[in-house]
């Protein structure tokens, strides 16, 4: 039996402007601190091993930490990098999905002095929209804290 694919989506209102935001995602040692601060709130160790992120259209990334069934691994290449509004990328956690991966847009609006973000994540299965979304709610969250703390 195929599963239906479908979209989970988020939205986050920053106090951050929308640079501070952007260059969250795509700065490795940002991206150590708040990731780790997420999987700790998933009650997961928050141990880190890789964070490896090449910023350009066509670039990729490699993300992995530990968890109970050992390193959990998190891959995929930008589409879209247009500072501070909108960042696209494909979302793979397994082999298998290397020819048909999920895909994660990110759009950050001015909101004040501030900013909302919004994060789609397309092509997943339908079972996993209620997860998918507590998970980048939890990201969202951490992003926020860390920015809020700096």
């Amino acid at each position: 039996m195929t599963e239906t694919l479908a979209t989970a989506k988020v939205s986050h209102r920053f106090s951050a402007a929308p640079e501070r935001v952007y260059d969250a995602w795509l700065d490795p040692s940002k991206l150590r601190i708040w990731m780790k601060a997420a999987l700790m709130e998933m009650g997961l160790s928050g141990d880190i091993r890789r964070i490896e992120v090449d910023a350009r259209v066509g670039g990729t990334f490699f993300f992995s930490d530990i968890r109970d069934a050992g390193e959990a691994k998190h891959w995929g290449t930008y589409r879209v990098l247009d500072r501070p509004r909108k960042i696209e990328f494909t979302w793979i956690v397994d082999e298998s999905q290397n020819d048909e991966p999920s895909v994660v847009t990110i759009t950050i609006e001015p909101d004040g002095t501030g900013s909302i973000v919004t994060i789609a994540h397309e092509k997943i299965w339908a079972s996993y929209v209620e997860r998918t979304e507590m998970g980048w709610s939890r990201m969202l969250r951490a992003i926020d804290a860390m920015l809020q703390a700096r």
